[in-house]
């Protein structure tokens, strides 16, 4: 398809209006028909013209939440001086875009058990939580490559780290009193702390 301007307006419009749908309603009662009604489009075949399927759709959903994210947390990241400062930056900006974005991080908890590999099997939590555990562990032994870090499992701690911000994610959601800036303060502290090498 002809990706004119109008075109990428039309499908960013579908995709916040899904994503707003999704979020309320859930993966199953997010129809074309309720997502065309948000969108303020005329007819449903509007979303079948830039998305062939809701396949198609969740998977762009995925890769533009996915995509805002890195970028946040990228830029952040890229300002910080050693990689002791690029752990915090990235601690620190994943957690914010979560606070931030509470209805792109339901639209993903409700869309992740539909979710299919290549082959059309649904992604294992572990497998789902591959695209986030692997950069990190690459972080994680640079930062013991050079000499910032102790001597650790890069795999155990990214894993931990992990599940760390997504229970984040899920008490932002479930627990009206949670308080996120305690809750940051900690995770920040305890992984700096967990990772530094002694003097």
């Amino acid at each position: 398809m002809d990706r004119t301007f109008t075109n990428q307006a039309r499908r960013a419009q579908i995709m916040r209006a899904a994503i707003d749908t999704i979020a309320e309603l859930g993966y199953a009662g997010a129809t074309f028909a309720k997502i065309t009604e948000r969108a303020g489009l005329s007819s449903p075949r509007l979303i079948s013209y830039h998305f062939a399927n809701k396949d198609e759709l969740i998977h762009e959903i995925v890769v533009h939440v996915f995509t805002a994210g890195a970028a946040y947390m990228g830029e952040r990241m890229r300002a910080a001086p050693t990689v002791s400062a690029r752990l915090r930056a990235y601690l620190e900006a994943n957690l914010e875009f979560l606070r931030d974005h509470p209805a792109e991080i339901a639209a993903l908890t409700e869309i992740g058990p539909h979710l299919r590999t290549e082959t059309g099997r649904p992604y294992t939590p572990t497998g789902a939580q591959e695209v986030s555990v692997a950069p990190l562990e690459k972080l994680l032994a640079e930062g013991q490559a050079a000499g910032e870090f102790r001597d650790f499992d890069v795999r155990s701690m990214a894993v931990i780290i992990r599940g760390a911000i997504d229970g984040a994610a899920r008490r932002l959601r479930e627990e009206p009193d949670f308080s996120f800036p305690v809750y940051a303060a900690e995770v920040v502290t305890t992984f700096l702390l967990a990772t530094r090498r002694e003097a």
